[in-house]
């Protein structure tokens, strides 16, 4: 782990906190939050497979097994 310190720097309306070389990304993009105590936390960005369209159209018409055989009880059907 490092303990290189970094500095935000200003640029237009953005502030910019440069990743040390030690550091080896291994995304492109990443969501950023701050918690409540100021840590800044850059997490990789991931599609949400419920809203890909490729992924829902392929299991649209898709039936799930029921893993319990047998009658189902008042308003499950």
């Amino acid at each position: 782990m490092s303990d290189k310190v970094v500095k935000i720097r200003k640029s237009g309306n953005s502030n910019i906190l440069t990743v040390p070389k030690e550091i080896q990304p291994q995304a492109k993009e990443f969501r950023a939050f701050q918690g409540r105590d100021g840590m800044i936390v850059f997490i990789p960005k991931k599609n949400n497979p419920f809203k890909d369209a490729d992924l829902i159209k392929q299991y649209q018409d898709s039936i799930q097994n029921e893993e319990f055989a047998g009658e189902l009880f008042d308003s499950e059907s």
